[in-house]
């Protein structure tokens, strides 16, 4: 793999992948859209920022929330199929780690299973305290360890066993580093958040196949679709094979069902702007 930044990896594969994902994985990830919303209190009258928002599926929820949305997010495939998809919704490209929007300019800011892609997460994590309002909320989902995302232990597990993991992957932070509330606690504590809190979101990936896991995280993952194209063409196969088979013991009747339970973490940026100030003066 020729010598390219994190970032730019992770760019680069949105660009090829955004509407397999937003076709095979969106269904899933869109489970933990209301707990997201509900944990910044979108609403009527709430500004909210959507960062990484991917094919916008959780700036269009704010949005019929009442909420007053804009989404955002570094590759431009995804800007182009977010407003594709959702029309009515502002989409804007731009780069999570440096936001190109003014400071104290939003109520809420939700990132929906971007912070395992950032190279630099803390960045992301000081940029959304950036832009929020005094007493403005933020939350991220990621997903849970693979012992609990059975999708991830079963391929990742495949991979280990037929093949490898070391392909010369740009070096980024650990994918499931935010499965850890203590993590979570410590980098957001750092950009200068209080009331910190993680929850877990039970969530269920419904696949028509078993060997679709292995099709789906190959053609519209990022970072795991790489490493499973990079295998030797005996290491593939093998592979393949053993996901299918561990895979194919989650059928119920027709259908594959995976748990798959996202990490979800709030926190507030602590003071109160004048409309926070007034909405408790009226209660």
């Amino acid at each position: 793999m020729s010598p390219i930044s994190f970032h730019d990896f992770e760019q680069q594969g949105w660009q090829r992948a955004a509407e397999r994902y937003a076709g095979v994985f969106g269904p899933l990830t869109s489970q933990s859209i209301d707990a997201l919303l509900t944990a910044v209190r979108a609403g009527p009258d709430v500004r909210l920022l959507d960062v990484a928002c991917g094919p916008g599926f959780a700036a269009a929820a704010a949005a019929r929330r009442g909420s007053t949305v804009v989404g955002v997010d570094f590759a431009p495939e995804m800007i182009a199929l977010a407003r594709n998809l959702n029309p009515g919704v502002e989409f804007i490209e731009g780069d999570a780690q440096n936001l190109n929007l003014p400071s104290d300019a939003f109520d809420a800011v939700i990132i929906n299973y971007g912070m395992l892609h950032f190279d630099n997460p803390e960045r992301a994590a000081a940029e959304s305290w950036r832009v929020l309002t005094a007493g403005g909320r933020f939350a991220f989902t990621v997903w849970d360890s693979p012992d609990k995302a059975v999708a991830f232990d079963i391929v990742l597990t495949a991979i280990q066993k037929h093949g490898t993991l070391d392909v010369g992957l740009p070096e980024g932070p650990p994918f499931f580093r935010f499965s850890d509330s203590e993590e979570c606690r410590a980098v957001l504590s750092a950009a200068g958040f209080v009331d910190i809190e993680t929850q877990r979101v039970p969530q269920i990936w419904r696949l028509e196949s078993a060997d679709a896991l292995f099709t789906t995280m190959r053609d519209a993952a990022v970072r795991t679709g790489a490493i499973l194209r990079m295998q030797t063409p005996q290491a593939t196969a093998a592979i393949r094979n053993e996901i299918k088979g561990r895979a194919e013991r989650f059928r119920r009747n027709d259908v594959i069902e995976l748990p798959m339970p996202a990490v979800l973490t709030s926190a507030v940026k602590p003071g109160l702007s004048a409309r926070h100030f007034h909405e408790r003066r009226s209660k």
